[in-house]
């Protein structure tokens, strides 16, 4: 049997963005010796269950739990039956024709006769989406984590890109200024702020507009999609362009707004610990009512505001202030 160091974290115990009670640790520790529960994922099902812990459309968090329970392991809080074969590494894509690079597309946003935007649901879609991801996006093609809705981008039946959309950072000081929600608030309506993970225009795409024109198409077309998916509708989009790598004017054309500089921590990086590049941070309101929505209703926002930051915001992007 593993033996369980002493923990050192002081009450209550935070992972992943939920603060645990004495309490609810104990009825951890007592599902971790249950012997019905052999493996993680059978304790990832039972703690969610205990602790209510579920999506606002009822589904377990098995994934932010399983990383929780790993963080309490590492910090000797809890044990854990060693990994079994149920936890298989990240395998890329093999490449297919469907992925390989084809003739040039060239000219303006205008020429496009048929740009449309397809949600990714049968099987062949989301493996057309992974291997374009692997093969051309930067990033490659790492699972997103949690709720998420991806797209492929299309003029008629010609490839042009694809966008994947999926949970926002759970702690963020200029887009948490920006909102200027408090603590409590936003743990309770982070999931209405959804993050575009991905980015893509293929390397032989090359039309002038193309970017910011599949951005606000988007903007569009995803709280329809969301709430149809996951039973609620977000009211706030944020993204990250990469320092050095990106310029950030197609977020600037598409009118997001510049709100700052990450410190270079992870989504779920520890706390004080920096394990990412510094990132320029882009928002999008969804709905103008975004303020009162996140603050219940404490905080408001009009129009015309948001209007004036997307053009302050723009002109400081256009002068140099952001990247994409």
């Amino acid at each position: 049997m593993k033996t369980m160091r002493k923990a050192t974290n002081t009450t209550p115990f935070r992972y992943c963005g939920r603060t645990f009670t004495l309490a609810e640790i104990e009825s951890i520790r007592k599902i971790t010796d249950d012997v019905w529960n052999t493996t993680r994922t059978d304790i990832a099902r039972a703690v969610c269950k205990a602790l209510n812990w579920a999506k606002p459309n009822g589904e377990p968090k098995l994934l932010t739990c399983h990383i929780a329970l790993d963080r309490m392991e590492e910090h000797g809080v809890i044990w854990l039956p060693l990994p079994t074969t149920e936890h298989h590494c990240f395998k890329p894509p093999a490449f297919t024709a469907a992925s390989d690079p084809q003739e040039p597309i060239t000219g303006s946003r205008g020429d496009l006769k048929d740009m449309q935007l397809v949600q990714v649901s049968a099987r062949t879609e989301a493996r057309l989406w992974n291997e374009l991801m692997e093969r051309y996006h930067y990033l490659g093609g790492q699972p997103m984590a949690g709720a998420q809705i991806r797209y492929l981008a299309y003029d008629g039946e010609h490839p042009l890109g694809a966008l994947g959309f999926g949970a926002a950072a759970l702690k963020l000081a200029p887009r948490d200024q920006f909102i200027g929600w408090t603590s409590p608030e936003r743990e309770a309506h982070i999931h209405l702020v959804v993050g575009n993970r991905r980015f893509l225009i293929l390397p032989w795409v090359h039309v002038r507009g193309l970017a910011s024109s599949l951005l606000s198409l988007v903007a569009r077309r995803l709280p329809g999609d969301w709430q149809q998916r996951y039973a609620y509708r977000p009211v706030l989009l944020e993204t990250f362009t990469e320092q050095g790598r990106f310029a950030g004017t197609s977020y600037a054309a598409a009118n997001w707004l510049l709100a700052g500089q990450s410190r270079g921590r992870g989504r779920l990086a520890p706390s004080g610990q920096n394990n990412k590049s510094i990132k320029d941070i882009w928002l999008y309101p969804l709905d103008q009512r975004f303020r009162a929505i996140l603050t219940d209703g404490r905080l408001r926002t009009t129009q015309r505001q948001i209007n004036r930051d997307m053009r302050d915001k723009s002109v400081a992007a256009r002068s140099g202030g952001g990247r994409q």
